[in-house]
């Protein structure tokens, strides 16, 4: 039986992204996704938000780092990553990220618009490497 590891995730950008250089030379772009659902308890409406973190690599990063803004809807496709390390307390730790393989953003208000148009290329599929981002 085949593996399978997706997820889809819709959302808004919670902060301005983060955009470093591997030693090898290549793009890793963070930012982090909120998202909410809504529910009803009773007859009252309830909302639970869940913040993710994303990590995309080389030209989809850099992509990325131009359009992602704080506040604007975004779209992402990708697959789940769990980092696993030992604290200098001993203690074993993980974290889940979101690795982005495609990735579209709604567009931006009215204001934006003019600045949206300029720098909005098509973010397409990246390819995946094993390098190692150090964050």
């Amino acid at each position: 039986m085949k593996n399978l590891n997706s997820i889809i995730l819709e959302g808004n950008c919670v902060r301005e992204p983060n955009v470093t250089i591997t030693a090898k030379g290549t793009t890793v772009c963070t930012f982090a996704v909120a998202s909410h659902r809504t529910y009803k308890i009773g007859e009252i409406f309830a909302k639970e938000v869940s913040f993710f973190d994303i990590e995309a690599w080389g030209k989809l990063a850099e992509r990325v780092s131009h359009q992602c803004k704080k506040g604007r809807g975004v779209r992402v496709v990708g697959r789940l990553k769990q980092n696993r390390w030992e604290g200098s307390d001993g203690k074993k730790n993980s974290k889940i990220r979101i690795v982005a393989e495609n990735i579209e953003f709604k567009p931006e208000t009215k204001q934006q618009e003019t600045s949206f148009a300029k720098n909005n290329v098509p973010v397409a599929e990246t390819k995946q490497t094993d390098e190692i981002a150090v964050f």
